[in-house]
């Protein structure tokens, strides 16, 4: 449900889907998405409640570096040219219903240390 929703906003705000559930090897990230220059790979988080934090809590640095292995590979496989290249993390929590209750976009979450 989570990834449908941060499908459906960023194709609302302008944003082209490149790819849902890009994988290499056992890593994935959730969305690639393009805009312009920009191609964002982002990820998103959906929790029930924030009893271990907030959904955005759960991406790591150990996920980000993760992340980041699968950005260079799809960057590598597609030649997207010369583009500037972010992190996004979509934080959703929903209520005991499945109704949402916070849609945060955290544009520009990290950046790459190898661009």
């Amino acid at each position: 449900m989570g990834e449908t929703l941060a499908r459906t906003h960023l194709e609302s705000q302008g944003w082209t889907v490149l790819a849902a559930n890009y994988r290499f090897g056992r890593r994935e990230v959730d969305l690639v998405v393009r805009v312009g220059e920009v191609v964002a790979f982002v990820e998103v988080k959906t929790r029930a409640g924030d009893g271990f934090g907030g959904p955005e809590a759960a991406v790591t640095w150990k996920k980000r570096r993760e992340i980041e292995i699968v950005a260079q590979d799809f960057l590598y496989q597609h030649r997207v040219g010369d583009v500037d290249v972010r992190f996004d993390v979509i934080a959703i929590e929903v209520g005991g219903d499945g109704t949402p209750t916070r849609f945060q976009h955290i544009e520009d979450a990290w950046r790459p240390g190898w661009r």
